[in-house]
């Protein structure tokens, strides 16, 4: 008998039963194939960690912090997932995010398992040195499960190279030396990669350029609208502008900006980042958040949060090519509304695999101490992109059926295949 994990009956829209409704569609192409055993094994992370635990805030008193690490599959390596700063990460949350890291990781054909992990907060409303506190604190409480031969985490919402460095630091201080290998997405000065701050926007940039052109759309004056502007969503803006698409619309989390004309993407990133936000940038007006997603545009980019297009509002979405630089935002119900507007799809595991293969670049890089060009590492991610958007494509035409599903039986198959190989223990 399959295991059964409780969802949470919380309003907002539960990204684990997303993930599960998914796998679930996906594991049907799979019958037959395998014992049953082996898809129910995957259906279930293999553990979960919570952990409580007291940072002491600047002013002297004490606060307790919820922190999660979850670990979905390690068949074929160690499990790679990055940890989020945020006040809304709940156990659902964390478990749906490792399970899409380990299809996201088995597309792109890089040994690892999948993780995510994250901690219950609002870091803008910590100083400098709480957030410091609260991050050594929280990793010498996950430490537990991680090291570099079997758990490495990287940055994800809201966290990022300096808080990498913090983790990378104080887990060493434990062992006695230095483990740049334990986590990825630091900084260059101390073994981060090349590349790697760019890695998820530009992976995004090349399988919109590799849909346009197998849609027969010309990518020079393309119009695309972005959702989101942090490290995701700001870099595929630009790396767009770069390429000739014409980016009209963007948005952050105060709300969103439109100019049909186009905007200036390097003029909004300075403007970014003297101000915190995007609002008022000039020659644009302003659009709230569910607006811009249903701007007349040909390309929508939602690099936000899950769950942003819904059944709600996809019977509205003018693009005709939506790019998942988030994880999971895209409901199971809008999935259906999109497929049945052929909307043309490029799930989340592929397009935003950019970012986990970068990180699986710098890992190696550590190991080895021995470390690349960045020209290198964007030719070897380019190649890893383009080889899986094209073997998505062969399977979704092989079967018949959408871009996610074909994705995620091309993804299942391997985890299945591994663990048929390696064999039940004991």
């Amino acid at each position: 008998m399959a295991a059964v994990i409780q969802t949470s009956t919380t309003g907002k829209k539960n990204a684990y039963a997303v993930a599960l409704a998914q796998f679930d569609k996906a594991t049907s192409y799979l019958k037959g194939e395998y014992p049953e055993g082996v898809l129910a094994s995957m259906r279930v992370p293999k553990r979960e960690l919570t952990v409580n635990f007291p940072v002491k805030m600047d002013d002297g008193s004490i606060e307790i912090f919820t922190g999660y690490r979850v670990h979905h599959s390690t068949v074929r390596g160690p499990t790679k997932g990055g940890l989020r700063y945020h006040q809304d990460v709940d156990l659902d949350e964390v478990r749906a995010l490792a399970m899409w890291m380990t299809w996201k990781c088995s597309l792109m054909n890089i040994p690892y398992g999948g993780a995510k992990g994250g901690v219950v907060v609002d870091p803008f409303k910590l100083s400098q040195g709480e957030l410091e506190r609260l991050t050594r604190r929280f990793a010498a409480e996950i430490s537990i499960l991680m090291n570099p031969s079997g758990d490495v985490p990287a940055p994800d919402v809201n966290t990022n190279g300096q808080i990498m460095a913090w983790i990378m630091d104080t887990y060493s201080m434990h062992v006695g030396f230095s483990v740049p290998g334990v986590v990825t997405g630091k900084p260059i000065e101390i073994g981060g990669s090349l590349g790697r701050t760019e890695a998820t926007g530009r992976g995004v940039c090349y399988t919109m350029r590799d849909a346009l052109k197998h849609l027969s759309m010309p990518i020079q004056g393309t119009r695309v609208v972005v959702q989101g502007f942090g490290n995701v969503g700001s870099i595929a803006a630009r790396i767009a502008h770069e390429m000739g698409c014409k980016v009209v619309g963007v948005s952050d989390v105060f709300g969103g900006i439109y100019n049909p004309h186009g905007i200036d993407i390097n003029a909004l990133i300075a403007y970014f980042k003297a101000n915190k936000h995007i609002q008022n940038f000039p020659g644009t007006e302003a659009v709230t958040n569910s607006e811009l997603l249903e701007l007349d545009c040909d390309v929508l980019i939602p690099a936000a949060l899950e769950n942003q297009i819904t059944a709600e509002n996809a019977p509205r979405i003018k693009a005709k090519v939506v790019v998942e630089g988030a994880n999971g935002p895209t409901t199971n119900e809008a999935d259906e509304i999109l497929c049945d507007r052929n909307l043309f799809l490029v799930p989340d595991i592929l397009a935003n695999g950019g970012g986990v293969t970068v990180s699986y670049f710098e890992w190696v890089q550590d190991l080895q101490q021995f470390f690349w060009s960045e020209d290198e590492i964007n030719r070897q991610l380019e190649r890893i992109m383009v080889n899986a958007f094209h073997t998505v494509l062969k399977e979704a035409d092989r079967l018949g059926t959408d871009n996610r599903t074909a994705a995620q039986v091309l993804a299942i198959r391997r985890v299945a295949d591994a663990i048929m190989i390696r064999g039940i223990y004991p």
